[in-house]
């Protein structure tokens, strides 16, 4: 397959478990304003305006057998080529319209003023290495405590399909398979269950891809949340982006004891809160067995990342 040569710069995917803190870390990233943050293509309910490309499953999975396509609709996003006329045969509500008008500035500014592109897509974390390899993407990888994880699912009655893996024979073939098992054995209600094993699929995937690839950070939310200034400064060097004065504000204020502990389960994707206190929500959430069933359903995974003593 042909693609066009693209000159954009060199863009940044921000990936890890939805509910992991991939939206407070693109925004934090994209307050910097010489780049543009784009939100989830690879979610199914994307808006073919931003995306042209159908995504069929939760967190699909690409590489260079399935690229053809995908690798043409994500050079004409990472170029701000928005689909107007795409756009227009979905609309249906007035959300979609406004939804338009935010996409299409957001592009518009992002072409006019080279700014440089950010992919805020937890969809996207089975598919780093073709993000790295075929895009040219600096990938950075928010990792959530296990428990976290699981009590925000909980808290939010988000279950999870495992069929949209399952149904993905390239994804089960490469990384997968010895999780079959487990997947077709849980039960619909079993959010704990759910979430555990998911977590601990994603991560050890992560850990080997981390292990693989070059300019590949994985930051965790708890680190960010407990000393946001240096940990963002820290990544902003890491990209190669300018850490301003600017930009210090907003993440001050994002993370402020003034803000709430916890987010209203209407606004799940807020990124205002307050980022201490937030990291214990989870010890209040779930009971004492719960957390021995995250441990130990996650136990040969998130010993990589989390010590004892932070469970």
């Amino acid at each position: 397959m042909t693609t066009t040569t693209s000159n954009y710069p060199i863009p940044i995917l921000v990936t890890g478990a939805h509910r992991s803190g991939t939206t407070w870390v693109g925004k934090m990233l994209s307050s910097n304003p010489d780049t543009a943050y784009i939100s989830e293509p690879l979610n199914v309910l994307h808006r073919p305006g931003v995306f042209r490309a159908p995504v069929k499953h939760w967190y699909t999975y690409i590489t260079k057998e399935n690229e053809a396509d995908y690798l043409q609709p994500f050079h004409e996003l990472l170029d701000f080529r928005y689909h107007i006329l795409h756009e227009i045969r979905s609309i249906q509500s007035w959300r979609d319209f406004l939804r338009m008008g935010r996409d299409f500035h957001v592009f518009f500014v992002g072409e006019m003023q080279g700014q440089r592109p950010l992919l805020k897509d937890p969809f996207a974390v089975f598919s780093t290495p073709w993000f790295a390899e075929r895009l040219n993407c600096r990938v950075v990888v928010t990792v959530r405590h296990p428990a976290g994880f699981a009590s925000s699912l909980k808290r939010l009655n988000w279950p999870f399909d495992f069929r949209d893996l399952l149904e993905q024979p390239m994804l089960m073939r490469d990384h997968l398979e010895e999780d079959r098992a487990d997947m077709e054995a849980t039960q619909p209600g079993d959010i704990i269950g759910q979430s555990a094993l998911l977590w601990r699929m994603i991560y050890r995937v992560v850990h080997r891809t981390s292990n693989l690839l070059a300019d590949f950070k994985v930051v965790r939310h708890e680190d960010l949340s407990l000393d946001p200034v240096r940990g963002y400064r820290e990544l902003y060097q890491s990209l190669g982006m300018d850490f301003t004065s600017r930009v210090e504000k907003t993440i001050l204020n994002s993370s402020s004891s003034e803000n709430p502990a916890e987010l209203s389960k209407k606004k799940t994707h807020s990124v205002k809160l307050d980022s201490r206190a937030n990291m214990d929500n989870w010890k209040k959430r779930l009971s004492t067995d719960e957390i021995t069933r995250i441990r130990q359903i996650t136990e040969s995974v998130s010993s990589l990342f989390y010590a004892d003593s932070e469970w």
